[in-house]
């Protein structure tokens, strides 16, 4: 089964977290938005070595909403440089991926 996507995404803080998990829900960009917290990343930016504190969301949607959601992460996001990752969801629960796709527009 293909169609479907998993989307990753961090936040600098957790109400920035909310605020794109439940505009993304609203806008039917995305059936489901979690948010896990407590992630800490360390990567390279202009130069130099950061660590972060993070909240990660996983937003699930379909294969062909992905640009849309990329669209609505770099308007909603602070950050200069947003992650926006997708993974491809091979296969799931039928009842599931089908109630992914009657989220999303």
């Amino acid at each position: 089964m293909s169609g479907y996507s998993l989307i990753l995404t961090t936040a600098g803080s957790r109400e920035e977290a909310q605020r794109m998990a439940s505009s993304l829900v609203e806008r039917e960009l995305a059936a489901c938005v979690n948010i896990v917290s407590g992630v800490q990343s360390f990567y390279r930016w202009e130069g130099k070595l950061e660590r972060a504190d993070e909240w990660l969301l996983l937003i699930k949607t379909t294969e062909s909403g992905f640009s849309r959601v990329r669209e609505a992460v770099n308007e909603l996001h602070s950050y200069e440089l947003p992650e926006c990752i997708c993974i491809e969801i091979k296969d799931g629960s039928p009842e599931y991926l089908k109630w992914i796709a009657d989220g999303v527009r």
